[in-house]
């Protein structure tokens, strides 16, 4: 029996030995002779080692949730730098200034499929005729998305009447009776600012478009019909709510309103025309 138990705490000092070099514990431990019923709670020692291998996984998971931060980090800057660069568009040209923008926007003579630039006018205004050669040599190169109109001032009965003159002769222009509408209004400006003539009658205005082959039926058809009194009601509605003080004057998409006075010079006009197209077409 004595040499059994000799046997016994020799085993179980071996087994002692053995698990502690497979798996240290982080703190000393003192190994005193001991019997194998008291060896059993040795084995708890395995279960630290256990859950520190386990937790070694968790640490890879935390690096890794560390670069996706970095990653989601950039994201935000990215953007900044976008939207920076999209607010940082410098105009040349300023509301209150170079033009007035209308509020609300008001209505225009087209549909919305294109940019309408409009400019209003009137026969007898000396401006309007001399920026008359500006903005043809502007309306020959318009861009694909713009439309060129011209709608005549409503102010009077002399300027209504020569209003109603321009609307005859756009009906007639388009149903092919004048062959050179260009030619035409400056007949008309020619007479009223070269030859005096004030086109202040009926009459006197029928015998400027006889002088362009257009017939007393023609014209007459065209003077007193429907098509024209329509357009006469239109452009006073318009005058009215874009409230057009002076000539010429140009309304780009019935949202902003400028002329010669506000630009400084003709050429600037055009000028500001192009960078209020551009306004419409980036935004």
């Amino acid at each position: 029996m004595k040499q059994l138990a000799i046997i016994g705490t020799i085993l179980a000092l071996l087994v002692g030995g053995w698990i502690l070099m497979r798996d240290p514990a982080p703190t000393p431990v003192t190994v005193e002779p001991q019997t194998a019923a008291q060896a059993e709670p040795v084995a708890v020692v395995v279960e630290p080692a256990v859950a520190a291998d386990e937790m070694q996984p968790q640490m890879v998971e935390e690096s890794a949730a560390a670069e996706k931060e970095v990653d989601v980090s950039d994201k935000p800057i990215m953007l900044a730098q976008a939207d920076t660069g999209a607010a940082s568009t410098d105009w040349q040209y300023v509301d209150g200034t170079h033009f007035t923008r209308l509020v609300p926007t008001q209505p225009t003579i087209g549909g919305a499929d294109k940019i309408e630039v409009a400019e209003i006018f009137w026969y007898g205004c000396a401006h309007c005729f001399d920026f008359e050669p500006y903005i043809n040599g502007w309306a020959k190169k318009l861009p694909a998305n713009v439309r060129f109109v011209r709608i005549p001032a409503m102010w009077n009965a002399l300027v209504k009447l020569h209003g109603q003159l321009y609307f005859t002769e756009e009906v007639l222009v388009k149903n092919g009776k004048i062959a050179d509408p260009e030619g035409f209004r400056t007949a008309v400006f020619l007479e009223y600012h070269r030859r005096g003539n004030r086109l202040a009658s009926v009459d006197a205005i029928q015998a400027v478009f006889e002088r362009f082959g257009v017939n007393d039926e023609d014209f007459k058809t065209s003077w007193g019909s429907f098509e024209v009194a329509q357009k006469m009601r239109v452009a006073e509605d318009l005058a009215r709510r874009w409230n057009v003080a002076s000539v010429p004057a140009i309304v780009v998409n019935g949202k902003y309103l400028t002329g010669a006075g506000e630009a400084g010079s003709y050429p600037k006009l055009l000028d500001v025309i192009d960078e209020l197209i551009v306004r419409e077409t980036v935004r």
